[in-house]
Parts: structure tokens; C-alpha cells; sequence
């Protein structure tokens, strides 16, 4: 696949691909909840009495108990530890899909989708910090990415449950109960891991970080790696959170919190939470609409794949732009397609700029957006920083996701995706301008060259 497959899969670098796998379940909880929805809801809707507005709230309050959950998990993180935070998503999704499950009624089935929120909000981030924190600098953006592959692999997980469901007696049940299984195994497996070597040593712990590094790195590597840790645990020590948006630190926050909010105002999640809904918009049946959506998500697994191969090899910044690029102009293409009477006639084309959107994303903006917002925070405030970032991911998914539908019928569907493709350009232009590279280099090395530090 390229140098990091080799790097990757030899020697003691087995270890850390293992808990990289484990802590990576946490972003599968955030992909199947996100995929599953697009089938289930044309379901619930026919199954329990649903207005218009609790239509939106399906989506929504999910979205919600995730903004919560990323606020609390940042001071979990820095309390417990990323480890016991992710037991703690784990077995909160688990509940949530318990209840989902058996919901009698909508408000009940709004209360539990807010849970899985909670820890959906708390997986997001936490599995990127965790594995970004345990994986050195030659292949921190493939390991860390496989994030990203279980968020892809969750939504197409989730896509092909829904096809499976479709025609069996509880249908929408069977669909959000089945996400038990990923929340039992984020849970267990994370008892399985050792916490993280940077957590270890800003808390005093250095014997135990030194111990976890041994296990996948030499002797020297374990020092190095040990002595920049505590340096720039040092430096990090005195930040506040209120300092996060001071100094030396503004700019750092400035490219995560646009990073975040461009990655939704692209409007990916309105592909992935409606993207059955899209394609029944064009005149297929429910039911092939939810089989044809079943290629959006072999679309975002392969193309995740793709960028796990690059990221070490050309880069962040050169995936993110290229990544954007394409993205923009499939949204042009969407837009054309709901606008031109004499191109609604192919189906197929609505599709296709559907998987080239789908592709573009999964290259660029998809792993780029966590990998880069677990790399260029310091240590003492990375839990917070990371968070807040997180929060503002998930509040522009909230507001372009709840506002879908009404946009739709406000403006009709070539503007809605035309305005999506106006912030895709700034977004461009943007990221030429600001977003710096960090392929190749430490974590501390990322810190120390962009200054933010707090002297």
C-alpha cells in the first residue's frame, strides 16, 4: 500500500495497530449511529406517529447529547484518563441502544438517540487523542486514521444492516438495537489497553509512560520521546481553558474550529444522514433508495483507505485540498442535477455525483479534520482544545443536518447544495492560506515549531 503498510505491520508496531483497532471501535459508534439513521428513519416515520419537527429531532437529538458529551469528555479525559473515558462511552452507548430498541414512542426514542449522543460526542475525539498519543510520527496519520476507516466502516456497517432489516418485522428496531454490539466491544476492549504514555507523564506517572513506550519503541526512542513529553508538559502546565483563545494559542484554534466547521459546511452529513432520503428524492423506491445507498458507503470505506495509504506519504495538506476541491465540485453537480429537467431522466448521474462527493470527502476533510486537531495542540490542553473543536464539529452538523429538510423546502434542492459548494471555495481558500503541514514530525516537534506554548 506504501511505506506505512510495511512500517506499520512489523515488529513491536503490531502492538499499537492492535490498540489502535480497539480505541478505534469508538469512532465505528459514531459512523454506525450516523448511517443507520438514513434507512431507519423512513421507517420510524411510518411506524410511530412523527411530526415534521420530530422528524428533524431523530437527527437532532443526537446531535445534541453529542456537543454535551464532547464538552464533558474533555474534562474526563484530563481526569480519568483517555482510557476510562472510552469505557465510559462504550457502556453509555450501550444503554442508548437498549432504549432506542424497545422505545414505545417517539419521545422516548428522542431520549435515548440524546444518550447515544453523549457518547458518540465523547468517542469522537477521545479515540483520535488516545491513538495519536500511543503511535510515533513515522505513521501517526495512517494509525491514527483507522478512526476515521471504523467511522466509514460504521456507516456502511450501517447501511447494509438497513438493507438487511428492511423487510423484517421490527424493522427500525432491529436497526438501532444492533449498535449494542460495537458499545460491548469499545467497552471491554478498552480495559485491554494501557493509557495513554502523555497522560502518564503530565500526571507524574513517567515509570508506567516509560513502560508503555518500550513496548513499541528502542531504548533511545523511549528517552527521546519521554524528554520532549515532559518538557512540553512543562510548558502547557499553566494554560486555562480561557487561554485557549490568547497568544500564541489563537491561531492553533483558529484552524481546528474552521477545520470543524468547514468539515460540516460542506454538508457530508446530509449525504450521510439523508442520502436514502436524496435518492428517493430523485423517484426510486424506498427500498432501492436504501440499497442504492449502500454504494455511498463502500464509496467513504475505499476512499478512507486510500487516505490512510497517503496521509504519511503526501501529506495533510495536499489530501485536504485536492479532497475539498473535488467535494466543491460534485456539489456544483448535484446542484445541476435537481436543477436540469433534461438530466433527471438519469438517476444513475444523481448517484454518481453522490460517490464523487462521497470519494472526495473520504480523501480530505473526513481523516484530515481529527488527525490534524490531535496533532497541533499541546499537551496540557490538547483534552480541551480537542474538545472544543469537537463541540464546534458537531454544532455545525446540528444546524446544516436539523436545517436540511426546511432549507430544501425554503430554497429547493439545486440552491441548498450550491450553498454548500459557496462554503466548500471559502473553505479552499482558507486552507491554503492557514493550515500549516505536520507529516513526519512529533507531536512535541508540531508544538514547539507553531509556538504554542504559553511564554
Amino acid at each position: 500500500m506504501s511505506s506505512f503498510t510495511s512500517e506499520a505491520f512489523s515488529g513491536k508496531n503490531r502492538f499499537l495497530l492492535r490498540i489502535a483497532l480497539i480505541a478505534a471501535v469508538g469512532g465505528f459508534l459514531f459512523g454506525y449511529d450516523t448511517g443507520i439513521i438514513s434507512g431507519a428513519q423512513l421507517y420510524i416515520t411510518k411506524s410511530l406517529t412523527v411530526s415534521d419537527s420530530q422528524k428533524q429531532w431523530i437527527v437532532g437529538s443526537l446531535l445534541v447529547g453529542a456537543v454535551i458529551g464532547a464538552w464533558v469528555s474533555s474534562y474526563l479525559a484530563e481526569r480519568i484518563g483517555r482510557k476510562w473515558t472510552k469505557v465510559w462511552s462504550g457502556t453509555t452507548y450501550v444503554v442508548g441502544g437498549v432504549v432506542s430498541a424497545f422505545a414505545p414512542n417517539i419521545a422516548v426514542l428522542l431520549g435515548a438517540r440524546f444518550v447515544l449522543g453523549l457518547a458518540v460526542g465523547t468517542a469522537s475525539f477521545v479515540s483520535v487523542e488516545y491513538i495519536s498519543e500511543q503511535v510515533p510520527a513515522r505513521i501517526r496519520g495512517g494509525v491514527t486514521s483507522f478512526n476515521q476507516l471504523m467511522v466509514t466502516s460504521g456507516i456502511l456497517v450501517a447501511y447494509l444492516v438497513a438493507a438487511a432489516f428492511q423487510n423484517v418485522s421490527g424493522t427500525w428496531r432491529w436497526m438501532l438495537g444492533l449498535s449494542v454490539v460495537p458499545g460491548l466491544v469499545l467497552a471491554l476492549g478498552m480495559l485491554t489497553v494501557p493509557r495513554s504514555p502523555r497522560w502518564l507523564i503530565a500526571h507524574g506517572h513517567e515509570d508506567e509512560a516509560r513502560e508503555v513506550l518500550s513496548r513499541s519503541r528502542s531504548e533511545q526512542e523511549v528517552e527521546d520521546e519521554v524528554q520532549q513529553m515532559q518538557e512540553a508538559a512543562g510548558r502547557s502546565r499553566d494554560i486555562r481553558l480561557r487561554s485557549l483563545f490568547t497568544g500564541r494559542l489563537r491561531p492553533l484554534m483558529l484552524v481546528g474550529l474552521a477545520l470543524a466547521v468547514f468539515q460540516q459546511l460542506i454538508g457530508v452529513n446530509t449525504v450521510v444522514y439523508y442520502s436514502a432520503t436524496i435518492l428517493n428524492d430523485t423517484g426510486l423506491s424506498i427500498s432501492g433508495s436504501v440499497l442504492r445507498a449502500v454504494t455511498v458507503g463502500i464509496t467513504n470505506v475505499a476512499f478512507t483507505i486510500l487516505a490512510i495509504a497517503l496521509l504519511d506519504k503526501v501529506g495533510r495538506r495536499a489530501l485536504l485540498l485536492v479532497g475539498t476541491v473535488g467535494a466543491t465540485i460534485s456539489l456544483v453537480g448535484l446542484g445541476l442535477w435537481f436543477q436540469l429537467s433534461s438530466w433527471q431522466s438519469a438517476t444513475w448521474l444523481a448517484l454518481v455525483f453522490l460517490l464523487t462527493f462521497m470519494a472526495s470527502f473520504a480523501v480530505g476533510l473526513g481523516p484530515v479534520f481529527w488527525l490534524m486537531i490531535s496533532e497541533i495542540y499541546p499537551l496540557g490542553v490538547r483534552s480541551r482544545a480537542m474538545s472544543v473543536a469537537t463541540i464546534a464539529n458537531w454544532a455545525a452538523n446540528f444546524v446544516i443536518s436539523f436545517y436540511f429538510l426546511a432549507l430544501v423546502k425554503s430554497i429547493g434542492e439545486p440552491a441548498t447544495f450550491w450553498l454548500y459548494a459557496g462554503f466548500g471555495v471559502i473553505a479552499t481558500a482558507f486552507f491554503l492560506a492557514k493550515v500549516p503541514e505536520t507529516k513526519d514530525k512529533t507531536l512535541e516537534q508540531i508544538e514547539a515549531e507553531l509556538g504554542a506554548d504559553s511564554r
